[in-house]
């Protein structure tokens, strides 16, 4: 009897050790969901920042994997600073693209730790530069290792003109001519609409003809004009019915051309022109093209270009322009520059002068169209549209349209 009791002790002493090692399994597990797979950031994402010595990847300011899900998706980067610039990767199918790649040198190593939780072959196969402005081309210019040096880039378009003589721009060519040394195939956005050398005006980014890219007609491509900006290449880009509209930093003129030249209808997408300035994204587009969703490529706030502050991206006047189409306006990053009692920012303010004192708003943007859901945003940090943030709230009137 005392040796069936003392066995039966041992059984019950083995089930309870059992049970505890299956409880801490499932609360290993449900800990390792919440604190890297719900956050949508891969574990393996998360001990490769560990192991490289990073003292916060749970900051908001490290890459966060949103799923290229749907027929194609548009990927709005934050790029380590408080500059302005554009920088926007697109899943398309099996086609990896990158349009701009700004805002400064120090850009790259973001644009690479965001672009390869994609691209995993090391290859682009289109490379788009709108226009030859630092904050839109200083990626693809570091002698040191550009984004021309990290993938293979299959097919570059880029601008017709421009009347830029800076060291930024000569590298950008140095780089670019390098690639095409390599294999890279270049054409002008001009030549891609009168479809010379080999150039395509349309390009079809899935078998099935769904997903198409197609280089719109700008006059600039042809024409000088004083504002660099206006000779930004122009794209749509198509999922069935639906478009989605690039147009670089292109101002008002270049807008008015385009309006004319085409018979647009409602786009889905619109990405704003010139980071939400005052100059651009005007009515006689935005009429033609009514946008349902609108992303602005900026760090609200920035004193970057201006010590009015009215007139920081995204502006006053964008966003008077733009709330009689849409509230689903997005910006993945804003700095709070403190006001001095004139209203103008405190020069003595550390996130003045230090570029890595921005904080996020939506964070990295992801725009996503799916035959079965429609066209949505999934942001990495949050979906609160722009108007909805604090600081909207705190730092511009709201529109009639969105109250």
């Amino acid at each position: 009897m005392a040796r069936r009791r003392r066995r039966k002790q041992r059984l019950s002493a083995k089930a309870v050790v059992i049970a505890i090692i299956f409880l801490i399994v499932i609360l290993a597990g449900y800990f390792i969901y919440e604190k890297f797979i719900n956050k949508g950031e891969p574990l393996y994402v998360k001990i490769e920042l560990l192991l490289k010595g990073e003292e916060n990847p749970d900051d908001g300011k490290q890459p966060t994997v949103i799923e290229a899900k749907g027929a194609i998706s548009f990927h709005f980067m934050m790029l380590g600073n408080d500059n302005a610039g554009d920088c926007t990767y697109i899943k398309a199918g099996d086609n990896d693209i990158l349009i701009d790649a700004g805002s400064r040198t120090n850009s790259i190593d973001d644009i690479k730790k965001y672009v390869d939780q994609y691209v995993t072959d090391g290859k682009l196969e289109y490379v788009i530069a709108t226009h030859a402005d630092q904050d839109h081309i200083a990626g693809f210019s570091d002698r040191d290792g550009s984004i021309f040096d990290l993938y293979e880039c299959e097919t570059i378009i880029d601008f017709a003109l421009t009347d830029k003589t800076t060291e930024t721009y000569k590298n950008y060519v140095e780089e670019r001519n390098d690639e095409v040394e390599n294999g890279a195939k270049h054409y002008t956005a001009l030549e891609c609409y009168n479809q010379l050398n080999g150039a395509q005006k349309i390009y079809n980014l899935t078998d099935d003809g769904n997903v198409k890219m197609e280089i719109l007609y700008n006059k600039y491509y042809e024409e000088r004009h004083e504002d660099e900006n206006n000779y930004s290449v122009c794209l749509m880009f198509y999922h069935g019915s639906r478009q989605f509209l690039f147009t670089g930093d292109l101002e008002k003129e270049g807008e008015e051309a385009l309006a004319e030249k085409y018979d647009f209808t409602q786009v889905e997408l619109f990405k704003a022109g010139h980071h939400g300035s005052k100059t651009s994204s005007n009515d006689c587009l935005l009429r033609e093209i009514k946008p349902k969703m609108c992303v602005v490529c900026c760090c609200a706030g920035s004193v970057e270009y201006t010590q009015n502050f009215d007139n920081t991206f995204p502006t006053q006047a964008f966003i008077d322009r733009i709330a009689p189409y849409t509230a689903k306006v997005y910006v993945p990053i804003m700095i709070d520059v403190a006001l001095n009692d004139k209203g103008t920012p405190d020069t003595s303010d550390d996130k003045y002068e230090n570029a890595e004192n921005y904080e996020i708003l939506n964070g990295n943007v992801v725009i996503i169209s799916d035959a079965e859901n429609g066209v949505y945003a999934e942001c990495s940090n949050n979906n609160t549209v722009l108007k909805d943030t604090e600081w909207f709230k705190e730092n511009r009137d709201c529109p009639t349209a969105w109250q």
